[in-house]
């Protein structure tokens, strides 16, 4: 049985859900979706259309709501619960390091920063990480290491540097990540905008002595079925901006990777973060990086990927416009005028736009889910 629910408000946003029973250790809630929706407009801003939806627990591929139906989740917290939701080996990580030390500041040096630095840089292959906590200060972090390489290495003279960005991007809602955006919803009324920020085509860059920036917060991590997105085209970015799964959606953890004649442009006092490079963050995103490395994630979401494409492709024309994707990271364009018909698509359950359909499910679904 397939059940649509409500539609989001002032947006074309449908859930698509088959309806299971009960799981027995399915948490019980006083409270009704209703009154947490009506909580949440409530007391909260408006700034998110959130689907009917008010989930209360995660496990693997499946969150369930406050009534205890389950659902696939084909969203993955826009990537951030890559290894499944509350994954064993992570959550006992965050859970064991909270008993010990959880903040220190960069004030003092503490004993599992180092740790982290050095399984992500051999990881990854770069000669420093400098942590932050969530994916968009990864950005304005490489963002600013790129103007001091260009002064400092480049000679660029001041005030001159320039950061170029494809058109169509997104990175995030901070007044620097909304002055490189084209999307008219994220940028609108909040000029004045971040000077030195350029936008261009995609692919349209030409052989210029430039700084190749790699935005992996969501793409990264085994997401479309090798470790960063950029090794499908084999090529080794200047910078690697890394968030999201970086922590298996526990804890908010980013980090920016580069070799020594960026990173340490930076000097002491001139970047930092109260929270970034924590005990705890730096703990779990080390447990995070070898479930995605043992588990061999990166190689099951290509293997399910080789799968799901073709199968999305079969989809009715009259409906779906294209598919495509690598992996485990999937869009389906579904033509403008088929709102209604989304719900037939025969999905278990689907977080679906008008437009461009996102299928990023975490890497632990199985091949008969």
């Amino acid at each position: 049985m397939l059940r649509l629910c409500a539609r989001s408000m002032n947006r074309n946003l449908f859930l698509v859900t088959r309806l299971y029973s009960t799981p027995a250790a399915a948490t019980k809630y006083q409270l009704t979706p209703e009154d947490i929706f009506k909580r949440e407009d409530t007391y909260g801003a408006h700034n998110y259309h959130p689907l009917p939806a008010a989930l209360a627990k995660g496990e693997g591929v499946f969150v369930w709501d406050v009534t205890g139906k389950r659902y696939f989740d084909f969203l993955a917290a826009y990537s951030a619960v890559n290894q499944g939701h509350c994954h064993p080996r992570i959550v006992k990580t965050l859970q064991d390091q909270a008993e010990i030390l959880t903040l220190t500041s960069r004030a003092f040096y503490n004993d599992v920063l180092g740790e982290f630095e050095e399984f992500a840089t051999k990881l990854f292959g770069y000669d420093k990480l400098l942590p932050m906590n969530t994916g968009v200060e990864g950005g304005e972090t490489a963002c600013k290491l790129a103007r001091k390489w260009g002064y400092h290495v480049k000679g660029i003279p001041a005030n001159k540097a320039k950061i170029v960005f494809a058109e169509e991007n997104f990175w995030g809602r901070t007044l620097a990540a909304v002055s490189s955006s084209s999307d008219p919803d994220c940028y609108g009324e909040y000029g004045p905008f971040m000077p030195g920020f350029e936008l261009i085509s995609y692919n349209d860059l030409g052989a210029l002595e430039v700084l190749f920036i790699a935005d992996e917060v969501q793409t990264g991590l085994g997401r479309t079925g090798r470790r960063l997105c950029v090794d499908h085209e084999n090529v080794r970015p200047d910078l690697v901006v890394l968030g999201k799964a970086l922590s298996g959606g526990v804890y908010p953890v980013s980090a920016v990777l580069c070799d020594d004649e960026v990173m340490l442009t930076i000097k002491p006092g001139q970047h930092g973060s109260t929270y970034g490079g924590n005990p705890l963050g730096c703990k779990v995103a080390i447990t995070a990086l070898k479930v995605l490395e043992e588990e061999k994630m990166a190689e099951h979401a290509a293997k399910l990927g080789e799968i799901m494409v073709p199968e999305l492709k079969k989809l009715n024309p009259a409906v779906v416009k294209t598919a495509r994707g690598k992996g485990l990271m999937n869009a389906i364009e579904i033509r403008p005028t088929n709102d209604a018909v989304l719900c037939h698509l025969g999905f278990q359950e689907v977080l679906t736009e008008t437009g461009q359909d996102r299928k990023a499910n975490g890497y632990n679904v199985q091949k008969t889910e």
